[in-house]
């Protein structure tokens, strides 16, 4: 159940199997139990992109366990903050949600080298949305 205390993020890109999930994994990492997280895509693809697995797994965060998930309307509907990576139009908009579109490099095909730089910069956006979302109450 959300309460205003502990708000869900969906974070939505194409495959659900590069971005979306590195989102996932930073935002249950550095907000543990502050923030339910959800990640979905609007045509998934069949397993995680091994190559964000190994970007993920160098800086100590364990996505490899996350499997794929389709895009659908009661998910959408029941996230307070939806995120979008590139899912364009297949994306639902409800009224009275919360929106940001993440531009952010398809890591699907890409080198190591490549994924650090996406993994890095989603780092970043899922820090200030931690912040903003679910200040520490230590």
């Amino acid at each position: 159940m959300t309460t205003a205390s502990r708000p869900t993020v969906l974070f939505v890109c194409v495959h659900n199997a590069g971005r979306s999930q590195m989102a996932a994994g930073w935002l249950r990492h550095l907000a543990g139990d502050r923030v339910e997280v959800r990640s979905a895509g609007s045509e998934p693809r069949d397993q995680i992109n091994p190559t964000a697995v190994a970007a993920m797994a160098e800086v100590g965060i364990d996505i490899s366990a996350g499997i794929p998930r389709k895009l659908d309307w009661d998910l959408a509907e029941s996230s307070d903050v939806i995120v979008t990576m590139g899912c364009g139009d297949a994306c639902p908009v409800f009224p009275g949600k919360r929106y940001e579109d993440w531009s952010l490099t398809d890591p699907a095909g890409q080198p190591i080298e490549v994924v650090r730089v996406v993994r890095d910069e989603i780092r970043d956006r899922v820090t200030a949305l931690v912040a903003d979302l679910a200040p520490a109450t230590a």
